[in-house]
């Protein structure tokens, strides 16, 4: 900032200070209506350009209803668009002062900004559209995979425009493979492209979309099924087997041939470290995963000494169960064989298991009132992945419910092998995908009074770190009934601690996938499988898997300065009122927190 800019804000602050209240006020409420009026301005602007997300949110109806017939433009074309509405999203938020706004609204526009700036760094620094995500084309990314979950979990039938509109999508989505394929194309002779074996991993996933007769296709029967159970009148089987056959089979054979021309030149290597800027680009990734400036080395340090404290935990809790032989990580491992822990693997295990998720849920549910002072009471399906994406997918994920109700919010976990979920493990993961964890956190985040704009900024750390965090609230409330569950929390805490060890590992000291597989193993007591596929997604996605240790260590952070400096006046509960106020980078929370704390005191 030059001196004359600095001079004109501090003389904009002062005067404001020196105002009478009233004065003061109207002064806010002004910057505040013009701040809510440029948000909703740019809400506007960008909705039509994102439609799928108008679904998401259930935002597809009425003068918004063209958008359910379409996905977004991924051309070159398009993508550049949208970097244009972004700079000038940025450029007219920034152009209203802090100072003439309300604490709440400096706080919208600060969350805003760190979030569109971060959604505009990849692009303006690397050429790409994530440096969490470098790659289009993974195991876990691409139209091939995006797609289809969307239409089957996010885009809603319930009548006949709505059967049409799934039709629209079904044709753009072939038009969506050919914009991506020449994209990864071009991507790849800049030295950006997913390693070989998450190419292999691609392949037979894209076989797997590929193989059906196109009316028994996936994304065929999706449409067919649902409109028959909603009694909509129409062939919508034929018409969308049409559809597959001459335009999204098509297309997806083309992006199969480009994959297979990849994958022949495969990388043989696993970290971002391989590829241009690579340091950079995971520099990049990590601070925009956990909002923070913390360096690889720091944060692998972090994971190693998180990991020998929860270890020592586990081993005295093992131990007192008369598990007694091997290091933790195996014992660990033979109780997750153990008969009594695992469901039967057959359909009927399977819908057990939902079951027992969903008695959970209901049982936390009835305990929140001892957490929260006002929880809203929003509906959550759990249900299993899909299975034609169950084997590059992670193995457990929450979708947001649509904001008018049309849509519930979804847990999903990945079944592919029943193996990968003893019962002793369960509880855990409830409590951090439903409630109190994310089911929880977001649904109060969604319904808070803040501007859309603002309930879009999503801060993996925040958000992962508040659900690592409820693991140990549903401690506090007796959620785990033995000490087994108690284990099964601490493996959990264990599992994201080594998280911080592995990603650092894999993208900035150059280990390898397998490497990183047997790390896991031997330190968490995951089964070889699973732990392999965890890694597959470390290394596609970069420093996500550091967001939730760095995140739940802010939020214990952000509880212990509150209980300081309120002293016998903390109040859990109210403690908990901070997720109104919506999702926000750590060091804003902190702030927050601490600014609350001392204004009760």
């Amino acid at each position: 900032m030059d001196r004359r800019s600095f001079l004109a804000s501090s003389g904009a602050a002062s005067a404001l200070a020196l105002m009478p209240a009233a004065l003061r006020a109207q002064a806010a409420a002004a910057g505040d209506a013009k701040l809510n009026a440029t948000f909703d301005r740019i809400m506007t602007d960008i909705l039509p350009e994102m439609p799928t997300l108008a679904t998401v949110l259930g935002m597809d109806k009425g003068a918004n209803a063209p958008l359910k017939h379409r996905l977004e433009d991924n051309s070159a074309a398009g993508r550049a668009k949208g970097q244009r509405m972004l700079k000038r999203a940025i450029a007219d938020i920034t152009a209203i002062s802090p100072d003439s706004l309300s604490p709440a609204a400096k706080l919208d526009r600060e969350v805003v900004l760190y979030s569109l700036n971060s959604q505009a760094l990849p692009n303006d620094r690397f050429g790409l559209d994530s440096v969490q995500r470098p790659y289009l084309i993974t195991q876990q990314a691409g139209v091939y995979f995006e797609t289809p979950d969307f239409l089957n979990s996010s885009h809603t039938i319930v009548n006949a425009e709505d059967c049409a509109a799934y039709l629209d999508r079904l044709a753009a989505m072939a038009t969506s493979l050919d914009n991506e394929t020449a994209e990864q194309k071009e991507q790849a002779a800049r030295g950006y492209v997913a390693p070989g074996w998450s190419l292999d991993l691609v392949l037979a996933q894209m076989a797997k979309l590929r193989s059906p007769a196109t009316a028994q296709s996936g994304l065929t029967q999706s449409l067919a099924t649902r409109a028959a159970k909603a009694n909509i009148a129409g062939d919508w089987q034929a018409k969308a087997s049409a559809i597959v056959e001459k335009q999204v089979y098509p297309a997806l054979d083309r992006q199969i041939a480009l994959v297979k021309q990849l994958r022949a030149n495969g990388r043989t290597d696993d970290g971002l470290w391989a590829v241009p800027k690579g340091d950079e680009i995971y520099a990049a990734a990590l601070a925009e995963a956990t909002t923070t400036n913390f360096s690889p080395d720091e944060v692998h340090r972090m994971g190693l000494e998180q990991v020998a404290s929860i270890t020592a935990e586990l081993d005295t809790i093992l131990k007192g169960q008369g598990l007694t032989q091997g290091s933790v990580a195996e014992r660990l491992n033979a109780l997750n064989v153990r008969a009594d822990q695992l469901y039967p693997d057959t359909p009927a295990g399977r819908e057990q298991l939902i079951r027992d998720l969903n008695a959970g849920v209901a049982a936390m549910t009835a305990k929140l009132d001892r957490l929260v002072n006002h929880w809203p009471n929003a509906p959550l399906e759990i249900r299993r992945v899909p299975v034609e994406i169950q084997d590059g997918a992670s193995n457990g994920y929450y979708y947001l419910a649509a904001l008018d109700g049309s849509r519930p919010a979804i847990y999903w976990i990945n079944l592919k092998s029943v193996g990968d979920w003893p019962k002793y493990s369960l509880p855990a993961l409830t409590y951090h995908e439903g409630v109190p964890g994310h089911h929880l956190q977001l649904t109060i985040a969604q319904q808070a009074k803040t501007p859309l704009l603002r309930k879009l900024s999503f801060f993996s750390a925040y958000s992962e770190g508040w659900a690592l965090y409820a693991e140990g609230l549903a401690d506090e409330v007796g959620g785990y009934a033995s000490p087994l569950e108690r284990a099964g929390f601490l493996q959990s805490y264990l599992f994201r601690a080594a998280r911080l060890v592995i990603d650092t590992g894999i993208h900035s000291k150059r280990w390898g996938r397998e490497k990183a597989t047997d790390y896991m193993v031997q330190t968490v007591g995951f089964a070889r499988p699973r732990s392999q596929r965890e890694i597959e997604r470390y290394c596609t996605q970069a420093g996500q898997a550091c967001s939730y240790k760095v995140g739940h260590a802010a939020w214990v952070r952000a509880r212990e300065k509150a209980k300081a400096i309120l002293g016998a006046k903390f109040d859990e509960k109210n403690f908990h009122d901070i997720l109104g106020a919506g999702a926000m980078p750590l060091t804003i929370l902190e702030r927050m927190v601490e600014e609350r704390a001392r204004a009760a005191a």
